[in-house]
């Protein structure tokens, strides 16, 4: 029996999710960093921008950043990341389900569009693991100023 390179192409991409395949109120699972199994991304918002492509604006649940400043010292709930299509495929890994936008991200977004703007802000596209270590490591430089 022989097999096409078409079929073969498409077993081998059959896990890859495609920019088509994200959309504005899906949860994700992604591969998350240690002791956060549970934690979930969702797209709350997808953007154009001519230079950059799609700009997703997503919100992780499910997190533990230790956070003095936070009600027993952990935050779990990030609102806002702006993040670029890579950011997606290097972390999801499947859809979860669909929610309703998540309202906490508008204020972050709406800081997030005036720095854009202004030329002073961009997107990430490191995993969203990652992004949520920089978070955690910035709050706490942040406590010992």
């Amino acid at each position: 029996m022989k097999t096409s390179l078409l079929t073969i192409l498409l077993m081998l991409c059959s896990g890859c999710a495609m920019a088509s395949d994200y959309a504005e109120g899906q949860v994700w699972s992604y591969k998350t960093r240690n002791g956060e199994r549970g934690s979930t991304l969702q797209i709350n918002r997808i953007e154009h921008d001519p230079r950059l492509g799609d700009i997703f604006h997503i919100s992780v649940s499910g997190v533990r950043l230790h956070n003095p400043h936070a009600p027993e010292g952990i935050t779990t709930e990030l609102p806002h990341f702006p993040v670029s299509i890579q950011t997606l495929e290097k972390s999801c890994i499947e859809p979860t389900g669909r929610a309703s936008v998540n309202p906490d991200y508008l204020e972050g977004y709406q800081a997030w569009r005036e720095a854009f703007d202004a030329g002073q802000a961009g997107v990430f596209d490191i995993a969203v693991a990652d992004i949520v270590d920089i978070v955690e490591s910035s709050i706490s430089q942040r406590v010992k100023h």
